[in-house]
């Protein structure tokens, strides 16, 4: 039986401000910070814990238009997750629900990029 291989997932996220933006996003997933190598920044999972790596990657031009991939994270206190997000430099804008079990509230990070906080 062949088996096939893994296939390892890094998230790439374009930046104005890749320094900066890695500094909210390692905070936000609770993620540790590796060097800054010329125009990126790489944020991995805490020793431990499991995730994907997060690549920040420097782009001339600002986010124009809505992403066509967000992020959900899912967290066990969402109201909680809002103000420390908030906090960090993230901007609460709208919330939605379907039927009577799932609900998300929508969030932008500091560059604008859209992410959703849920509940576990």
């Amino acid at each position: 039986m062949d088996s096939e291989p893994e296939v390892g997932i890094v998230i790439v996220l374009d930046s104005i401000d890749p320094a900066r933006l890695a500094g909210f996003w390692a905070e936000a997933l609770r993620y540790r910070r590796l060097d800054d190598v010329e125009q990126y920044a790489v944020l991995l999972p805490r020793q431990g814990a499991s995730g994907p790596m997060l690549l920040i990657q420097g782009v001339g031009e600002p986010k124009q238009g809505k992403n066509r991939m967000h992020l959900d994270l899912h967290v066990p206190d969402v109201a909680a997750e809002v103000d420390r997000l908030v906090a960090l430099g993230a901007s609460r804008v709208g919330e939605g629900v379907i039927g009577d079990t799932i609900s998300w509230v929508r969030m932008l990070d500091p560059e604008g990029n859209e992410f959703d906080l849920a509940p576990i």
